[in-house]
């Protein structure tokens, strides 16, 4: 099966590429590669055209690919991904999500056969750049790219969608770190922060 990390974001709020961001002496591809990794898969990185990765260490080496639809955003990157993935579903994340909870994603794996997407909903928001998409979503998702509709969301209608509520993403985690993301100096000052916290808290 095969993992589709997103790695072409512009980073504007940033100010800089956040690829190159570290956590804990990895930078934030890497923390995400490593984490997919873990389940076994086969992971493949979707980047811009021009965009710089960072060096990566894993146990499987990751695949990368350019993006087919520059300037599409996370639908373009999806669509990428999934082309290019060996298996008929496959989790997609976004590579700035920093605490990736590997018994969720190995949850939504579980809950995906029968569905075209398996997508969590937390506060009422859904987080499609954490869910597990189906091969079935790639002539939807063509269908939105030639209107120049860039909503990932909006082919929902068209497909099988398992929403996974927030009693379910619970008892694997409590807090929603999952879906925390890092698009500031800001949020880079609270993983940081955290990341020092569970260091101190492990006895």
């Amino acid at each position: 099966m095969s993992a589709v990390v997103l790695a072409g974001g512009q980073s504007t709020r940033l100010g800089r590429s956040k690829l190159w961001e570290t956590l804990a002496h990895q930078n934030l591809v890497e923390r995400a590669v490593g984490r997919l990794a873990t389940l076994g898969l086969d992971i493949i990185v979707v980047t811009a055209p021009g965009v710089s990765l960072p060096p990566m260490q894993s146990e499987r080496p990751a695949k990368i690919i350019s993006d087919l639809c520059p300037g599409a955003g996370s639908l373009g990157g999806i669509y990428t991904g999934l082309a290019a993935s060996t298996s008929f579903h496959s989790p997609v994340v976004a590579c700035d999500m920093p605490f990736l909870n590997v018994p969720l994603l190995r949850h939504m794996l579980a809950l995906a056969p029968g569905y075209d997407v398996v997508i969590p909903c937390l506060g009422g928001k859904l987080e499609p750049l954490h869910a597990v998409y189906s091969q079935g979503c790639l002539r939807p998702i063509q269908g939105l790219l030639r209107e120049r509709n860039l909503k990932i969301i909006d082919f929902f209608p068209q497909v099988k969608v398992r929403y996974l509520k927030e009693e379910e993403i619970g008892p694997f985690d409590p807090l929603g770190q999952s879906f925390f993301n890092i698009n500031t100096e800001a949020d880079l000052a609270r993983a940081r922060a955290l990341i020092e916290k569970e260091r101190m808290d492990v006895p």
